[in-house]
């Protein structure tokens, strides 16, 4: 069974890095072989049923980027007009706590049914030819029952499209009757994610993916003060600072009243504050930019961003200099 894993783990790999090679050429799409049975079978063949769609979680990234393939799956579902098909997280602890699959049909289910597997090639969302290609490619597939499997990490830029289904499936999920918070209910509670670990390297190695992720201790100081100073609460303010490293690093936010570090706080409880806090400041993080999908409080976000936000009183976006419209933080959702 070991080698059977470690075997598939290299063929993925070998796969992506033939893919991330290729992306670029005018020849991409003609690896699958989903292009070749499009090119030389009939045309638009008569359905009588419902195929799926489903994207991987990337097996080796954190939890935000894995929620990001998952959720770009459910969204190309519905524009490909096909059914959804759960694929389960890398972590059974965060397939539970998120509980996006139940009530969802699995992958491995339809498998097990008859259905047939076939990858679809990457494509751009603002490429008409290519989301016309992987229309066509479906299509030809049409008196067949199979479930098309996104190439991993397919992009969806407006992460929020299918919100309001997951506020609703991660508020049903039956994780949620063992939460525990260390809110105070008399108290407007304030989240505020400081993204450290990775970056910080990051920095030393001027790693570009990693550089244009970083926020100095500044931008938040800043923006927090803004958000402290301009909302006009009759609750008392709690803050609750979600980072990694020592409080040592932190010594700039010990001015704030009534502060609280949350720096050994585990991933899934700190994921679960950011959800449920009144205001959470947000950084340039899926680790947080998730949460703040599934928020009902108001969020407070960097503009310069690669995922987009809606248009809503409830979000609030600051620019790379931490200024922000300040009327926003007071106005009724």
């Amino acid at each position: 069974m070991k080698f059977l894993t470690l075997k598939r783990k290299l063929a993925n790999r070998l796969w992506g890095e033939f893919v991330s090679f290729t992306r670029t050429k005018s020849y991409y799409q003609k690896i699958y072989s989903a292009y070749w049975h499009y090119r030389f079978s009939s045309r638009n063949q008569v359905s009588d049923h419902l195929n799926y769609y489903a994207a991987t979680p990337n097996r080796g990234a954190g939890i935000g980027h894995q929620m990001a393939n998952w959720i770009a799956g459910y969204w190309f579902a519905r524009q490909f007009g096909l059914q959804f098909a759960h694929t389960t997280f890398a972590s059974e602890k965060w397939e539970q706590f998120l509980g996006f699959g139940v009530d969802e049909t699995s992958v491995e289910d339809l498998i097990k049914q008859g259905y047939k597997k076939v990858k679809l090639p990457l494509f751009d969302e603002f490429n008409a030819a290519e989301i016309a290609l992987n229309k066509s490619i479906i299509a030809s597939y049409g008196n067949q029952r199979v479930v098309f499997v996104a190439e991993q990490d397919q992009g969806y830029q407006d992460q929020f499209g299918v919100m309001g289904d997951l506020q609703r499936k991660f508020n049903n999920a039956p994780a949620r009757k063992s939460d525990a918070l260390i809110y105070a209910k008399e108290n407007f509670n304030i989240a505020i994610h400081v993204r450290r670990g990775d970056i910080v390297i990051g920095q030393a190695n001027k790693n570009p993916n990693l550089l244009m992720r970083w926020q100095d201790n500044s931008y938040f100081e800043q923006v927090l003060a803004t958000v402290v100073s301009g909302l006009k609460q009759e609750k008392p303010i709690a803050i609750y600072l979600f980072s990694q490293g020592e409080s040592s690093e932190f010594v700039m936010f010990e001015k704030f009243e009534n502060l609280h570090f949350c720096l050994a706080m585990g991933a899934q409880d700190s994921f679960l504050h950011m959800v449920n806090a009144d205001l959470l400041i947000s950084s340039k993080s899926s680790f947080s930019y998730k949460p703040a999908l599934l928020s009902k409080g108001l969020k407070v976000a960097p503009r310069n961003f690669w995922h987009g936000y809606p248009k809503t009183k409830d979000w609030i976006l600051v620019e790379d200099n931490g200024l922000f419209d300040t009327t926003q933080l007071n106005t009724k959702q």
